[in-house]
């Protein structure tokens, strides 16, 4: 069984995660290195896909960048999403030969993630309307007799039972038969900033966290590690885990194959 290469990270800004991630993806291009996974949280930042406009800024640009929310255009799928403290990001770096079916893999590893987290969470299939790609936790089926609403652990009602609730967004990016960029899934983040600009392309999504579904605090670190198990387990690898001395001594090598099509923009509108 081949190997999946696990790295904790811990707070790192995006840029500097995207340039680790795309010369990783370069020697895994050229044979170098194993499938990665990494595994990190970011500061507070907005980014936004191939497609999208800025319209989705909501709030707009400015008001973003006076809350402490970078924004940022990326060549990732998918349009504006947030990351911040407190959600766990996760980069795999890893050999795919379809996209469609590898973003249904990645979304069958968070939902078993969240699973052993207590969060009921599934798939729904998209429509030319709305692209639901992602994984997502309730709906109208959750509510009981009379439209009453689970219980989380500490026994508060959870909160916007009986509304369909985005936990975690993917978007990727394939290059050469290997992917880029990855998941979001919500932990123990602030879900304010998701209100001041249009999640994913959906005006009337709500947003949700592991603890905002379980009234539980301090949900990350055993998040982390589930994902891990189960990002390897439905790529049928063995997971290894790696330091990230030893990662950046591979990005280093591959740093100038990246190719020029590939940078962020920071602070300049998207390009449909």
């Amino acid at each position: 069984m081949a190997d999946l290469l696990v790295c904790h990270l811990g707070l790192v800004p995006y840029e500097e995660a995207l340039a680790l991630q795309l010369a990783l993806r370069e020697a895994r291009v050229a044979g170098a290195i194993d499938d990665v996974l990494l595994l990190l949280e970011h500061p507070p930042v907005v980014t936004r896909g191939r497609r999208s406009d800025p319209s989705e800024l909501g709030l707009g640009e400015a008001f973003l960048r006076s809350q402490g929310v970078d924004v940022i255009t990326t060549q990732r799928g998918g349009l504006a999403t947030y990351h911040g403290p407190g959600m766990l990001v996760g980069y795999p770096i890893v050999a795919a030969a379809d996209v469609h079916a590898y973003l249904r893999t990645l979304e069958r590893a968070v939902v078993g993630a969240l699973a052993e987290e207590g969060v009921d969470a599934h798939q729904r299939e998209s429509t030319p309307e709305e692209n639901l790609t992602g994984v997502w936790v309730g709906g109208p089926e959750e509510l009981g007799v009379g439209g009453s609403a689970p219980l989380r652990t500490d026994g508060a009602p959870v909160p916007h039972a009986g509304q369909h609730r985005k936990i975690a967004s993917i978007g990727v990016h394939m290059s050469r038969g290997v992917a880029a960029h990855g998941f979001a899934i919500g932990a123990d983040n602030d879900l304010t900033p998701w209100d001041w600009f249009t999640p994913c392309g959906l005006p009337t999504a709500r947003m949700t966290s592991v603890g905002a579904e379980t009234g539980r605090s301090s949900t990350l670190p055993c998040l982390r590690k589930r994902a891990a198990n189960h990002v390897a387990r439905e790529l049928g690898l063995r997971q290894r885990l790696v330091s990230r001395h030893r990662l950046e001594a591979v990005a280093a090598d591959f740093a100038d194959r990246i190719p020029q099509a590939g940078p962020v923009t920071t602070g300049r509108p998207a390009v449909a």
